[in-house]
């Protein structure tokens, strides 16, 4: 945005009197078009500007867009794929007694996204499939193995009960 506002005012010092904002775009649109070539085009959308590409560009850059672009998860989706993570192999079952609500969309969801696989089938009853992670959650987070990932905190019945403990020494009440 600076080079922009540099460009601007360098036409305006340059130009022997008042130059109008059509002339300003004008030049701008042409000098802009020269710089980025004939592949590109600068169009006017929606009140302000965008670089298009040719359509013979399209596919090409519609595949790399699709390889690179990461969309963020619902607390939803993170929530059941932390839960894969650290209990893999898994079920849904198990999945949605922790959660305590259906886990079929978020799971779908990381399927599609390759996030999680399924793994095989559990030898219980009706033999539900089970989910584990990919290779692409662990780069999805920038880890090298399952080991990086953080270690979940170890809860003590002491440090979550309420009030104060009761001690052997205080006197029973007699009736």
């Amino acid at each position: 945005m600076e080079l922009l506002k540099q460009h601007i005012e360098a036409l305006i010092f340059a130009s022997p009197q008042p130059i109008a904002v059509s002339d300003l775009k004008t030049v701008l649109e042409e000098s802009l078009q020269s710089v980025i070539g004939e592949d590109v085009i600068l169009v006017e959308i929606a009140g302000g500007w965008q670089f298009l590409t040719k359509g013979a560009y399209h596919n090409s850059v519609a595949v790399h867009l699709k390889q690179t672009t990461r969309k963020r998860l619902s607390q939803a989706a993170l929530e059941t794929l932390a839960l894969v993570a650290y209990k893999q192999p898994v079920s849904k079952s198990e999945l949605e007694e922790i959660r305590g609500v259906s886990c079929d969309y978020a799971l779908q969801k990381l399927l599609d996204k390759e996030l999680v696989f399924i793994t095989g089938r559990s030898e219980g009853p009706g033999r539900p499939l089970l989910y584990g992670t990919t290779e692409k959650f662990m780069d999805y987070l920038g880890i090298n193995s399952l080991t990086d990932l953080p270690r979940p905190k170890e809860f003590r019945d002491e440090e979550n009960s309420v009030g104060a403990p009761a001690t052997l020494d205080e006197p029973t009440p007699q009736s």
